[in-house]
């Protein structure tokens, strides 16, 4: 694929960081400050960690974008990524995606977490997502599972579909943006346990349809913990129904965007679901088992932590999409990376706002941000009706297929 700008030929502008009082702007100038405090007190780091962060802040709030180090060993992907065009530009000037993007990975750095000595690999959201899986909350959707197993088939896909679906929920970067009891949260828990009153896009039938025999799916994950664990469930359900003869599941290859998943993330949620016992601990048994035989497939691609749209992936990652009769993209990020970023009419056909995918590709997001199309004409104009705020409130969620 060859767009690799954000700026490419396409008819709707690129969400942008700056705009007064849009979201771009609260998460580049109130999340992510907000965030580096919360990292500094999850940890007890050295002085000269502490330093490093700080001195991110200081960029983020009142200076300008630096470069990754030279010896950094990702500077030359970043590089290629924009880096260079990009340093000495305030924040709130670039495309949101790339400055979003390109925070994680200074975060990750200020922490020492690439470098060679003791902190080296140390996730510094770990302690978000331990708690999560800990939780009672957990508990109590672990043991649903026992519940779900014993539905009738369709009722049963039914249920592990939307559970998947909501469960982005549990994004632990959108819980911190939502402190302080919102309208929006209140919104949100309103419609908690009501999986089906925000689904304003569903072509979930064309999901079931896709995968009646498909040899090969390809899931691209999003959060872990809480999230993570009805996704592999999901997961499960294809293999066991064989509904899909393999699984590639694709992680992130290092933490990013606070709670993204990554192969530890995998393996923490297998553990947690093996220990809960009943249907859940016999799903975690069957996916283990799938992993040992390579029925299930990890994939941990660079790019998957990349500042760009799947338009501008490289060739291998396209190949390895290409080969697969169907690619589940879970969550918004994967959303926003999948229609460019950019403030599409919400009206605009969802395949158009795709513009092409190397397999035919189902969308299952919460709707967290502002880009989203594929909505009926007028479920778009009820909903823009009532101002902006409902892009962004995690009230509503689609299903949406293309390719």
């Amino acid at each position: 694929m060859a767009d690799t700008s954000l700026n490419g030929p396409d008819r709707a502008p690129v969400v942008m960081g700056g705009e007064p009082g849009s979201y771009a702007r609260s998460v580049l100038t109130e999340r992510h400050p907000a965030l580096i405090a919360k990292v500094r007190d999850a940890h007890p780091y050295t002085p000269a960690q502490r330093g490093r962060l700080d001195l991110l802040l200081e960029e983020i709030t009142s200076g300008n974008v630096q470069p990754l180090r030279p010896e950094a060993h990702d500077r030359a992907a970043w590089v290629s990524w924009g880096m260079d065009e990009h340093t000495g530009v305030p924040w709130t000037d670039l495309p949101f995606l790339w400055a979003e993007s390109y925070f994680y990975r200074r975060l990750l750095g200020a922490v020492g977490y690439f470098a060679p000595g003791p902190w080296q690999g140390v996730d510094p959201f770990e302690p978000s997502k331990s708690a999560e899986l800990r939780s009672e909350e957990a508990d109590e959707e672990l043991r649903a599972l026992d519940t779900v197993a014993g539905l009738p088939e369709e009722e049963r896909d039914r249920a592990l579909l939307l559970s998947s679906l909501w469960g982005n929920r549990a994004d632990l970067g959108f819980a911190l943006s939502q402190q302080g009891g919102t309208e929006s949260e209140a919104a949100g828990a309103a419609d908690a346990g009501r999986p089906e009153a925000g689904l304003i896009a569903d072509e979930s039938g064309r999901l079931w349809d896709l995968l009646g025999d498909a040899e090969r799916v390809c899931f691209v994950a999003d959060n872990a913990a809480r999230e993570l664990l009805p996704d592999l469930a999901l997961i499960d359900l294809l293999l066991s129904t064989r509904r899909a003869g393999s699984v590639v599941l694709h992680l992130k290859p290092h933490p990013y965007f606070v709670s993204d998943a990554t192969m530890a993330d995998v393996l923490a949620a297998l553990g947690r679901l093996r220990r809960a016992g009943g249907e859940a601990a016999a799903c975690g048994e069957r996916l283990r088992e799938a992993l040992r035989t390579g029925a299930l497939i990890v994939r941990a691609h660079p790019f998957s932590c990349a500042p760009l749209p799947y338009s501008a992936m490289p060739e291998d990652l396209e190949t390895d999409f290409g080969a697969a009769s169907l690619t589940v993209l879970k969550g918004d990020l994967n959303y926003r990376r999948l229609v460019g970023d950019r403030w599409w009419d919400p009206a605009t056909p969802f395949a158009e706002a795709v513009g092409g995918f190397p397999s035919p590709v189902v969308a299952l997001r919460t709707v967290k941000s502002d880009t989203v199309a594929g909505l009926d004409p007028v479920v778009a104009a009820e909903l823009d009706a009532g101002g902006i705020g409902w892009r962004t409130s995690g009230s509503y969620a689609v299903v949406q297929a293309g390719g």
